[in-house]
């Protein structure tokens, strides 16, 4: 046991980049955190330790090697708490999915999976068409008036009404302008918060403007989701869908049923989860096709070979396949989750280097997927590289958009099957321009925002 500690002690610590003497690298981080981490990177490397504020240091991890050790490999020892950005996000999300650990996360994993199975997916693909359709007039209506439209608003409400229709099987059209503007709101205020010294400590002052809003904002949440649980409890039976499964769940010991605030942990996680990822996918990939026309044009042909002007259904997506390697090289370019935090709970090495116990652990898909000994010419947009051959080539985890290993991303078979169909639905009706003027800045907020929201203006390929 001696020698191993011994061998422990001589692993060097990962370099540390240049950093101020009392803030460190915080000021850098909040300015520009994706800029940061990839100057980082190109300054001392793959790994590298960072001061944050005063004394407090975390760890950045970017090689596929040290991905797979974190993930998988050694995947216990990295937990989600206890993690500042993770305790952060507490009074929001709870302990839903996204946020806990251990048996108590296991038991739920295994709950939830069977909502996600490619059965159960399969039978919401109609949903998720049926939902674009009835957004095809709307958007025939801007076409011809030849105005931008926030697309990143549209694509929100829809995957929005897509969530709340397969996942809980309620109408959630009314309500969608209000939460979406919650949520937004919320999470800007959660980023702001991430980069600040002691931010855990003004959830506790309720007299602080800040937190009267935040509380407010969940407070209205909560009275959603409270009364869609109360109206499931009032239906005759549970149903099939995932507050079905939810609320008929016996504890194996007890026979327990879960309490109320563990549904609506669940639910919120789900509900935020099961779209905004989805939403900021389709919003980059028209952002990418209008950018890159030679792409689009071979997208609209497989389309339209495919499909032939009728809806495009589950059983068309083995057919789809640049339409799907289109949805892969998006969520490269740009991942909806852009960093990864974990927790270290006990001394490691992960790449040759020391980590110490305690720690908070960053990966970063954002700049996995550009570094060139994996991606060649890695800013230049190219779904060929997710051809069969070029991937089984590749390091598998060189590309992580769901993450990887046993806390790999639940909803992410969901969210493939869902962007491809609404990529070939919304693609075969319309093109998607980028109005004079206009470039797409990066907003990274907890997902990858475009900043100050993407405005794309519709063109009919009617006409």
């Amino acid at each position: 046991m001696t020698g191993v500690v011994v061998s422990m002690e001589r692993r060097p610590l990962p370099p540390a980049p240049k950093a101020n003497p009392i803030f460190g690298t915080a000021w850098r981080f909040r300015r520009d955190p994706l800029r940061c981490l990839q100057e980082f990177v190109d300054e001392v490397g793959h790994a590298y330790r960072y001061r944050f504020f005063l004394n407090f240091w975390g760890y950045v991890f970017v090689h596929p090697e040290h991905n797979q050790q974190i993930l998988l490999d050694n995947y216990k020892n990295y937990t989600k708490s206890p993690h500042p950005t993770f305790d952060l996000l507490l009074p929001l999300l709870g302990r839903g999915l996204l946020s806990n650990d251990g048996e108590s996360w296991l038991r739920q994993r295994r709950l939830v999976q069977p909502a996600f199975h490619r059965q159960q997916i399969r039978s919401f693909a109609s949903t998720m068409t049926a939902a674009a359709e009835r957004r095809f007039n709307r958007w025939e209506r801007a076409a011809r008036e030849g105005k931008p439209v926030s697309f990143d608003r549209e694509m929100m409400e829809l995957t929005f009404e897509i969530a709340g229709r397969t996942l809980f099987s309620v109408d959630l059209k009314e309500e969608t302008q209000e939460i979406g503007d919650i949520l937004s709101q919320l999470n800007q205020l959660f980023i702001n918060m991430a980069m600040e010294p002691f931010s855990l400590y003004t959830l506790k002052m309720p007299f602080l403007p800040r937190t009267r809003r935040i509380f407010r904002d969940i407070g209205t949440l909560d009275q959603l989701i409270y009364a869609m649980i109360a109206q499931r409890r009032e239906a005759e039976g549970p149903g099939s869908d995932l507050m079905g499964m939810l609320l008929a769940a016996r504890d194996e010991e007890t026979g327990l049923g879960m309490d109320e605030k563990q549904i609506r942990d669940e639910v919120l996680t789900l509900l935020i989860a099961g779209h905004e990822t989805t939403a900021l996918l389709m919003t980059w990939l028209f952002y990418c096709l209008a950018c890159n026309p030679d792409v689009e044009a071979q997208l609209h042909d497989e389309v339209d070979r495919t499909l032939n002007g009728r809806v495009p259904t589950f059983e068309d997506i083995p057919n789809l396949v640049y339409t799907r390697q289109v949805v892969d090289e998006t969520m490269r370019v740009y991942p909806p989750a852009y960093a990864l935090s974990r927790a270290c709970n006990d001394a490691d090495v992960v790449g040759g280097y020391a980590v110490q116990p305690n720690s908070v652990i960053t990966l970063s898909p954002y700049i996995t997927h550009r570094l060139p000994e994996f991606w060649d010419d890695p800013d230049r947009f190219d779904p060929e590289r997710f051809a069969p051959a070029k991937n089984a080539a590749r390091h598998r985890f060189a590309y992580i958009p769901f993450g990887a290993g046993p806390r790999q991303c639940i909803g992410n078979g969901f969210a493939l099957i869902e962007g491809v169909l609404l990529a070939a639905a919304i693609a075969q009706r319309f093109r998607l321009r980028i109005p004079e003027g206009y470039t797409a800045e990066l907003a990274p907020q907890i997902t990858l925002h475009p900043k100050g929201g993407m405005p794309l203006q519709f063109v009919s390929r009617e006409s």
